[in-house]
């Protein structure tokens, strides 16, 4: 796929024929340096911005050719995001934030609903904190508010775009171990990072380069110190 953004000349090449693969049931580490592509990419694969040219399949739907109506259904039900700075609507409380996606998509009643961010906010381990707005929380209890809003819809593939960047370096740990977490759960992980830590939870990192695939490593070949390249 490719991806130009509008501007002087034939405009910016944010992805220049990237190609790659990512398996389901896994933890994904997508790293680079800023301008590298990485967030482009993620935008794309979860259907929040559309090629320039090529194809994206998830899960076998075809993203780039649902219109925008169904291309929103689709996001709504089968991708969970989790943003950097959390973005969480400060005049809901935090379990209102998680019932938030299930209101939209009609997936539960309010009653489920209520039940369910009550049992979502458990698993990330701030039962505790459902009630109050997302300032009186921490950046880190923030941020599992986020990762539990992003599985309100049970959505198989959860997208990450620098999930710790705003996080001291132990509640980062704690947030990138949820996260794992989530892969053993059966869920498709996928995290956009600059931190060269992240190599040490992901089952696979993929590095990019000036919009392209510059090297795609699974755990077993960094460890065995012969990673796989491929260009894009």
């Amino acid at each position: 796929m490719t991806q130009i953004y509008p501007g002087a000349g034939s405009g910016f090449v944010a992805l220049d024929q990237v190609s790659i693969a990512l398996p389901a049931g896994q933890f994904t580490a997508i790293m680079g340096k800023s301008g590298s592509g990485k967030s482009t990419l993620v935008n794309l694969i979860a259907g929040i911005d559309r090629p320039t040219r090529g194809e994206i399949r998830v899960g076998g739907t075809q993203v780039h050719e649902l219109d925008e109506s169904r291309l929103a259904a689709w996001r709504g039900r089968n991708v969970g995001v989790v943003f950097q700075f959390f973005q969480l609507l400060p005049t809901l409380t935090v379990a209102e934030n998680v019932m938030l996606p299930m209101d939209f998509c009609a997936t539960y009643s309010p009653a489920q609903a209520r039940a369910r961010a009550a049992q979502l906010l458990a698993r990330v381990g701030i039962a505790d904190q459902a009630d109050k707005l997302p300032s009186a929380l921490s950046g880190g209890q923030q941020q599992r508010a986020a990762i539990a809003r992003a599985l309100a819809n049970d959505p198989p593939l959860i997208v990450a775009d620098e999930p710790t960047g705003n996080l001291d370096s132990q509640t980062a740990e704690s947030v990138l171990e949820l996260l794992s977490d989530l892969t053993r759960a059966g869920k498709t992980v996928l995290v956009v990072t600059h931190e060269r830590d992240m190599a040490r939870v992901a089952d696979r990192v993929v590095t990019l380069a000036d919009g392209k695939v510059v090297a795609q490593t699974s755990r077993a070949q960094a460890a065995a110190a012969t990673p796989e390249v491929a260009h894009g």
